[in-house]
């Protein structure tokens, strides 16, 4: 492949000799056409394609092309105060910055191979069970967010959080996974020992559930069988200085435990979900922890993210 793609470079860079296609030349092409071309490619191609000659470079990065791999509706989320010099610096800009929409309850992107839509709803976009109660949650800004105000866990025996997004509003012909995107205080208790119950789903339907642990320190202490104690607000072990059993992993790997996030944020995975762009109505995820009736805290929640599997 490499072969083929440096004689074509030598046969549409006008610099003489034989051309293996025969009478074609691609350079006698309009540049138009090519852009045309290009444009049902992908932008990983795309960039490839304009080292091949100064013809391939100046098709590739017309506006032509790059407008093909945004989003159809990109017009109506990019605010008006925002200003381009070309589609494919728009198209990167996306890639490596967030936009936020829909009065900064939610965030987009777009993920730089494909140009697929990843969206991220804000905490005050979710459904919080005692959310508006300050004995409970309260609502504090963080500098590392994205958003003007995320939602702190103080105290709950009853976890229910839950997100919906409409399925038109994805990209196509995607497989996507939902995950929670949290923190945990200094002081967070009592997700060392109840699971949490999440799920991903068509709103209205039964989805597919799953247990995950929502301590982030869990699954080094379940490698290593290192026993904590607890120190629940409830709990008894705490006053009498005992130490809790740590009980056994779940099955399903280290999907079941949280993940450092590049921008320095936890994130558990709820589910996934293939939009094959026939379905209407909206996609819900949940996340839930209100069997054991365990006093829990400490978690400070800035979304759930929802982006193509790679």
């Amino acid at each position: 492949m490499k072969s083929e793609v440096s004689e074509m470079g030598s046969g549409v860079g006008g610099g003489g000799g034989g051309n293996k296609y025969g009478s074609l030349n691609l350079t006698d092409l309009p540049q138009d056409c090519i852009a045309t071309v290009f444009s049902f490619t992908s932008p990983r191609d795309a960039c490839r394609l304009s080292l091949v000659s100064t013809t391939f470079k100046s098709a590739s990065e017309s506006d032509a092309v790059w407008e093909n791999f945004l989003p159809s509706d990109h017009q109506a989320s990019i605010p008006s105060s925002l200003s381009f010099s070309s589609k494919k610096e728009l198209y990167l800009s996306l890639c490596e910055n967030h936009i936020l929409i829909d009065g900064g309850r939610k965030s987009l992107q777009l993920e730089r191979v494909s140009g697929k839509k990843v969206y991220m709803l804000s905490a005050r976009d979710l459904f919080i069970v005692w959310g508006d109660t300050p004995t409970y949650w309260r609502w504090i800004s963080l500098p590392e967010s994205r958003f003007e105000e995320v939602a702190e866990l103080i105290n709950v025996c009853w976890l229910e959080i839950r997100g919906k997004i409409a399925i038109s509003m994805l990209s196509p012909m995607t497989r996507y996974k939902a995950c929670l995107v949290f923190k945990a205080t200094a002081g967070a208790y009592g997700f060392d020992f109840q699971p949490a119950e999440v799920s991903v789903s068509i709103a209205g339907a039964e989805g597919c559930k799953r247990t995950v642990y929502l301590d982030a320190a869990r699954g080094l202490r379940q490698r290593y069988q290192i026993v904590p104690r607890r120190i629940g607000l409830f709990s008894r072990s705490r006053f009498l200085g005992l130490q809790a059993p740590v009980p056994p992993a779940p099955a399903g790997g280290d999907d079941q435990y949280p993940k450092t996030r590049g921008d320095g944020w936890l994130e558990i995975e709820l589910g996934e979900f293939f939009n094959d762009g026939s379905i209407d109505g909206e996609l819900e995820m949940s996340v839930m922890e209100v069997d054991g009736g365990h006093w829990k805290g400490g978690l400070i929640v800035q979304g759930i993210e929802i982006r193509p599997c790679l």
